[in-house]
C-alpha cells in the first residue's frame, strides 16, 4: 500500500468549505468511470420508476399512511403494517440509492480534468428534481394519493429521466459547438416526435388517473374523465409517435444520413412496436399488474430512446486548444537595444 498524505488542519477546513473541489483537487477519474456514473444514476432514475408503479400495482401506496416518518409513532415500517407497509418503505429508501447515484454522478463530473461546467450542471440538476419529487411524493401520501400529485410525479420522473439521459450523452462527447449531422427540416421532424411523446407519456399519467389500480384498497378518488374515452385518446397519440418514427427513418435513409441517427430510430422504432403489443395485450386482458408494470418501464425505456434520437442529430467533439501565435524572432541583445532609445 502507498504511503497516505498527512491531512492538516488546512485541508480539513478547505474539505468543510468545498467538499466537491478538495475531492476534485486529490482524483482524477477515468472517462469511462464518468461515463458509468452518468449512466448509474439513469439506470436508478428508471428503477426508481418501477419501483414506484409495483407500490402502486399492489395497492401498497398509504402501505406508510405519513411523511416523512412511516407511521406517526414510527419511521420505519412496522410488522403490524405487513407487506403493504414494507413494500410503500422499501420504495422510500431506494430514493437514498438513487441519491447517492446522482451523487457519485455530480463528484465524478466535478472531478474530471478538464473541468466541463455544463457536465456538472446537469448533475446538479438531477439531484434538485430528485429532491423536490421526494417532497411531491410525502405530499402525494399526505393527500390520500390524489390522482393529480401522483400525475405530477410521474411527470417529474420523466423529467428526471430526461436530465440523467442528456447527462449520460454529454459524457461521450466534447463540449465543441455542436454540428449538425441532418438538414434543418429533419431536425424539426424530431421536435414533432419529441413533442408526442411528451403528449403521449402525459396522457398516459391521465389514463391510470382514471383507470382501476388507485395504489391502495381503500377508496382513493379517480379522475373525473371517461377511461374508455382517453384510453383510445393514448392509442391514436401512440400510432403518431410510430408513424413519426417511421416517417424520420425513411427520411433519414432519403437523404443518407451517417450511421447514427437511423439507428436511434430503428431502434426506437421496435421499442414501439414492444410497447404497443404490451399496451393492446394489457387493454385486452383487463390490465393485469405484471402488463402495466411492463408497460410502465417500456414507457420509460421509449422516453430515453426519443430522447437519444434527437442527440444523436448532432456531434460535439472535443474542444481543441487555439494555436499558439508565433512570436518573432527577436535579435541579440546589444548594450543600445537593452539600454531603450535615448
Amino acid at each position: 500500500m502507498g504511503r497516505v498524505p498527512n491531512v492538516t488542519r488546512a485541508d480539513a477546513q478547505a474539505a468543510l468549505r468545498n467538499p466537491l473541489a478538495f475531492i476534485a483537487a486529490r482524483w482524477t477519474p477515468d472517462p469511462r468511470t464518468v461515463r458509468r456514473a452518468a449512466l448509474a444514476a439513469l439506470v436508478m432514475s428508471v428503477v426508481i420508476v418501477v419501483t414506484g408503479g409495483a407500490v402502486r400495482l399492489t395497492g401498497s401506496g398509504l402501505g406508510c399512511p405519513t411523511w416523512p416518518k412511516c407511521t406517526d409513532d414510527s419511521l420505519t415500517t412496522t410488522s403490524e403494517m405487513g407487506l403493504h407497509g414494507v413494500i410503500e418503505f422499501g420504495n422510500r429508501l431506494l430514493t437514498y440509492v438513487l441519491c447517492a447515484a446522482v451523487g457519485w454522478a455530480i463528484v465524478a463530473a466535478r472531478s474530471q480534468k478538464p473541468f466541463r461546467r455544463s457536465l456538472t450542471r446537469l448533475g446538479w440538476a438531477q439531484f434538485w428534481i430528485v429532491m423536490g419529487n421526494a417532497v411531491l411524493g410525502g405530499i402525494v401520501v399526505l393527500v390520500g394519493l390524489n390522482p393529480y400529485t401522483v400525475a405530477a410525479h410521474f411527470l417529474l420522473s420523466s423529467a428526471l429521466i430526461a436530465v440523467a439521459t442528456v447527462m449520460w450523452q454529454r459524457t461521450r462527447e466534447g463540449d465543441a459547438e455542436p454540428r449538425p449531422l441532418v438538414g434543418k427540416a429533419v431536425v424539426q421532424l424530431v421536435w414533432f416526435l419529441v413533442a408526442a411523446s411528451v403528449l403521449l407519456i402525459a396522457v398516459g399519467t391521465v389514463v391510470t388517473g382514471a383507470g382501476p389500480h388507485a395504489g391502495d384498497s381503500s377508496e382513493v378518488p379517480r379522475m373525473p374523465v371517461d377511461w374508455e374515452a382517453v384510453t383510445k385518446l393514448h392509442a391514436v397519440l401512440a400510432w403518431i409517435v410510430v408513424t413519426l418514427t417511421f416517417a424520420l427513418w425513411f427520411v433519414l435513409k432519403a437523404v443518407d444520413a451517417p450511421e447514427g441517427p437511423p439507428a436511434r430510430t430503428r431502434e426506437l422504432f421496435l421499442i414501439l412496436l414492444a410497447q404497443g403489443v404490451i399496451g393492446y395485450v394489457q387493454y385486452f386482458t383487463d390490465l393485469p399488474e405484471v402488463l402495466v408494470g411492463a408497460h410502465m418501464f417500456g414507457s420509460c425505456v421509449m422516453w430515453i430512446w426519443v430522447l437519444r434520437v434527437l442527440l444523436s442529430l448532432r456531434e460535439r467533439p472535443e474542444e481543441t486548444a487555439p494555436a499558439a501565435t508565433p512570436v518573432p524572432a527577436q535579435e541579440p541583445a546589444t548594450s543600445a537595444s537593452i539600454a531603450g532609445p535615448k
